[in-house]
């Protein structure tokens, strides 16, 4: 980042605004499914987390899906914590000013990642589909 951005960094309440409004634009019937998912945004993934996917650079982590996939959801989850999608604002800013994508674009991008781990697909999964949509 350069000139004034460097010094007015977009706080938590911008990414979390961006996040939601990307939220907003998922498409029936899936919005549908996505009504209980909470959204949380911190500045990093906790030292527990990151030891868990093996990262061992906080920057390399700017999303996470905390949560059963739908289709692996069953009655006997009562009591269960609810699905979440957090969000680590200080690796997404850093990935913003390397890439040079929108912050927008990119925080829509997170958002559309972690919600494809709330409908059960993989990582491989979400790539074959951006590569097949152009």
């Amino acid at each position: 980042m350069s000139g004034q951005a460097a010094s007015h960094a977009p706080d938590a309440a911008t990414i979390e605004a961006l996040a939601r409004a990307a939220l907003a634009r998922i498409p029936s019937p899936f919005a549908e499914h996505l009504a209980d998912v909470v959204l949380i945004v911190e500045e990093f993934a906790d030292d527990a987390t990151l030891d868990a996917l093996g990262i061992e650079d906080p920057f390399d982590l700017t999303g996470l899906y905390h949560g059963r996939p739908i289709g692996e959801k069953s009655l006997f989850d009562s009591g269960a914590l609810p699905d979440r999608i957090h969000l680590y604002r200080r690796a997404i800013l850093d990935e913003w000013c390397d890439t040079g994508v929108t912050l927008e674009a990119l925080v829509g991008h997170i958002v559309v990642h972690e919600v494809g781990h709330h409908f059960g697909l993989s990582d491989d999964d979400m790539h074959a589909l951006e590569d097949s949509a152009g």
